[in-house]
């Protein structure tokens, strides 16, 4: 049997320190933006000749905070409510034989003459903050988008009904940097919280330096506090 060793080519920056608040899908919330940054080996700005004329990334990165984990041909999909059990190999759960996760992301803009190297900056990911990048690929609309494809379950969820309302006061909200704004607004209103908990407890959420204190009130999540976090 052979065996693939794989090495980070580059990691990812962003607002997301936990993986608690993250979107579930990649490009669910655009508004997110995220540095990535080359390892030494690979940070020659030969390797980025041609990707400026690219709208759309693959990046093939990994779950690196999935440890010690045994598989399982089972898992419970958030979208399920966390009560129904599918296939692994029928939904992008994180637990899987070989911890790959495949995002398609934006690219904004590539700088060549970063402190470490070229950097590219990208909207759309749910990475983790210092996630593993293992490649990226070019996103070619005419071979990669299917737009007759099957959702498989995901076909019968009614996505834009499951937003929240969020509910915040002026003065929490300017409590972070307003180019933040719009990207917390739409974590909290695509609902953080795990698939199986839909009580109302009072949740923390870490982002971009603070931690948001929420809770949710049938369709409605209500901002109780934001405060920044000690470093």
């Amino acid at each position: 049997m052979h065996e693939l060793t794989i090495k980070p080519i580059a990691y990812i920056e962003n607002d997301f320190n936990e993986k608690f608040g993250i979107p579930r899908q990649g490009g669910l919330i655009k508004e997110i933006t995220g540095k990535i940054t080359f390892t030494e080996k690979y940070r020659n700005p030969d390797a980025l000749r041609g990707l400026e004329g690219y709208s759309h990334l693959w990046l093939v990165w990994g779950f690196s905070e999935n440890k010690d984990y045994d598989f399982h041909p089972t898992v419970r999909p958030p979208l399920l409510g966390g009560n129904i059990r599918m296939g692994v190999f029928a939904t992008r759960s994180p637990y899987r034989p070989n911890p790959l996760g495949l995002s398609v992301v934006r690219l904004e803009k590539i700088v060549l003459n970063e402190k470490d190297g070229p950097a590219l900056y990208i909207s759309g990911a749910d990475l983790l903050n210092g996630t593993p990048i293992y490649d990226i690929k070019p996103y070619l609309a005419y071979v990669d988008s299917y737009p007759e494809a099957l959702g498989g379950f995901t076909d019968n969820l009614d996505l834009e009904k499951r937003e929240l309302q969020v509910q915040i006061t002026e003065e929490l909200l300017n409590k972070i940097p307003q180019d933040k704004h719009p990207s917390l607004l739409k974590v909290l209103a695509l609902d953080p919280r795990p698939g199986y908990q839909k009580d109302e407890r009072v949740y923390g959420l870490s982002f971009a330096g603070f931690n948001i204190s929420f809770m949710v009130a049938d369709k409605t999540l209500i901002v109780q506090n934001i405060d920044k976090i000690d470093t």
